[in-house]
């Protein structure tokens, strides 16, 4: 795991060293173990390194193929590099380490832009052809590694996150007035390539692209999903046994390509206690797991402990509890939102990031339970949306998901930063462009291809990264999603939603545990904003650098800090808090 950057010129200008060590100053905390630059003529590199692969100096980046003209920045974990590496050694190819990174430089030597569609993965890279002077650039199917760009007439410059750009310097800050609208109904989701800023993109999952000397870029998406049946006819048990192995491959695959120890974040819920019975049906003993709670409020517990421990109880795991104080939440909120890459509006997010600071004191790398509420149907808006009439799919969607309707928008933004209803024209095109069996079938396509990049899978590496951690999602696994989504949805959506996930834990996990109600990373403060909290808002809702923005009508912020903890969204969101939240990171962020 790690943080790259780069800038590749096409205006007969060489790059900037210093400007590359001021992007890597943004990323050490993504790779706290090494650091390295590489440059030649028009490109430059940069990479920061957190080994938890190949340990050696023989896995150093920038990396250079010296033979071929080849040189990479890689940021990820390659599942299949062994199988990869047997196959090259087969074609002739030699290799001086023992890590995945030098197997995609000769992937690409041998077969290109194509080698990507070999890649079992999460990962964003960059590589350097010295002989063609071009660049390429990929990100993995599901999103799970960002990689930001910012193309300009004279160059393209690429980081793994927002603030190794806006350190580069000559960033358009302006709003995008799409990602605002996206932002805002979307609980902080912006879609790629759009981010918030106009001066700032993000390559989409499963593509790839190219960039010339002369600056043309070309995009070529290399993977979509399909949530149609398959051929065959299989019954209930039929695809419990499929969905168990595919799981049971996902969980080893993310155990077995390491060469430090993996632990679990066991948040309590079901899908992480299923990740820790899975680990321990392949026999692992010892386990570290970690779970992390906060002050409980009238309203909200803040802690899932009485869920986590018979877990680790059960399987005997080495398990560490960690009790934050409101008051260091607090204090610590700044933190975290300097660590995200764009605005989050989750209240987990300060969690995820708390958490991370302490399993990061104890171990490198650890599983997490995301993925599998979007793939496996375990939100409460499915079954509505299921329920729900109207013959535009998006009529469906929108009033079950959508934190505030286009009407809401326009009351809430200053009208030079309103247009139209982007939102509604997104996801309507979105969801028709799904090779999709039926609605419900489309609705998860879109969640696990677009939404949760931009919201959990985003919110886990950003906040786990802020700490050299790495966190591998075996829900996210390809082959996983790609079986879990040629399913009948009847399996997802029965016994309230994960239904069939539910029955493969019912030999593994206390009966408490599959059948509590769905669960959220709790953080009761950021919910029910209220004394400290609620201060902590309006002094930032006030202040005059807000004010002077423009971005919010005046009428608006007021009538939600006259009744802070009234006004929620469908998914139960706090809509102070997410006005809040995103003048903060904008603050923090120097725009």
């Amino acid at each position: 795991m790690c943080g790259v950057c780069g800038e590749f010129r096409y205006d007969g200008e060489y790059p900037s060293l210093e400007r590359i060590n001021k992007m890597l100053a943004k990323l050490e905390h993504r790779g706290p173990d090494d650091a390295g630059v590489y440059s030649y003529h028009a490109l430059a590199f940069g990479h920061r390194r957190l080994a938890i692969i190949d340990l050696s100096e023989q896995s150093h980046q920038p990396m250079v193929d010296s033979a071929s003209g080849l040189a990479i920045v890689f940021n990820g974990t390659i599942y299949n590099y062994p199988e990869l590496r047997q196959t090259l050694l087969g074609l002739g190819h030699r290799f001086r380490s023992e890590g995945d990174t030098e197997v995609i430089l000769k992937a690409y030597a041998q077969w290109g832009e194509h080698c990507v569609e070999r890649l079992h993965g999460m990962f964003a890279f960059a590589i350097w052809n010295q002989r063609e002077e071009t660049l390429f650039l990929a990100r993995d199917r599901l999103g799970i590694k960002p990689l930001y760009f910012s193309h300009t007439p004279t160059h393209f410059r690429f980081a793994s996150n927002t603030q190794a750009l806006l350190a580069a310097g000559d960033v358009d800050t302006q709003f995008d007035l799409a990602a605002l609208h996206h932002a805002f109904t979307l609980h902080a989701v912006v879609p790629a390539p759009r981010t918030v800023l106009k001066g700032i993109r993000k390559l989409q999952p499963g593509y790839c692209m190219t960039i010339n000397r002369l600056g043309d870029v070309q995009q070529r998406r290399y993977w979509a999903l399909r949530a149609v049946r398959p051929k065959e006819s299989y019954t209930g048990p039929e695809w419990e046994e499929m969905i168990h192995a595919a799981l049971q491959r996902a969980v080893e695959r993310r155990l077995r390509i390491a060469d430090v120890p993996v632990g679990v974040l066991l948040s309590g819920g079901l899908d992480s206690s299923l990740l820790v019975a899975l680990l321990a049906e392949q026999g692992v003993r010892g386990l570290q797991t970690f779970t992390i709670g906060f002050e409980d409020q009238p309203e909200e517990r803040g802690s899932e402990f009485e869920f986590s421990d018979p877990v680790a109880a059960r399987y005997e795991t080495e398990h560490h509890q960690f009790l934050i104080p409101n008051s260091q939440v607090l204090e610590r909120l700044p933190e975290a939102v300097d660590a995200m890459a764009e605005p989050m509006f989750a209240q987990d997010a300060v969690a995820f990031y708390l958490l991370s600071e302490q399993v990061s004191k104890h171990i490198k790398v650890v599983q997490s339970g995301q993925g599998a509420d979007e793939v496996f149907a375990g939100y409460f808006w499915y079954p509505q949306m299921q329920a729900a009439q109207g013959q535009r799919w998006v009529d469906r969607f929108a009033p079950y998901y959508f934190d505030r309707d286009h009407t809401e928008m326009a009351e809430m933004l200053m009208p030079a930063y309103i247009d139209r209803d982007f939102t509604t024209e997104l996801i309507e095109q979105k969801l028709n462009a799904i090779e999709a069996d039926s609605f419900i079938d489309a609705v998860l396509a879109l969640d696990v291809t677009t939404l949760i990049v931009d919201d959990p899978v985003k919110r886990v590496d950003n906040m786990t990264m802020a700490w050299g951690l790495e966190a591998r999602v075996p829900f996210l696994d390809h082959d996983l999603v790609e079986l879990a989504a040629s399913m009948p949805v009847d399996y997802k959506l029965a016994q309230g939603g994960k239904g069939i996930l539910k029955s493969l834990a019912k030999t593994r996990l206390p009966p408490e545990v599959i059948e509590r109600p769905k669960g959220y990373f709790p953080m009761p403060a950021l919910k029910y904003v209220r004394g400290d909290f609620l201060q902590f808002v309006r002094d930032i809702l006030e202040s005059p650098r807000c004010i002077n923005r423009g971005l919010y009508q005046r009428d608006y912020v007021q009538k939600l800090l006259a009744e802070p903890d009234q006004h929620y969204t469908r998914i139960k969101g706090n809509k102070l808090w997410h006005l809040a939240a995103f003048e903060f990171w904008l603050q923090r962020q120097g725009i």
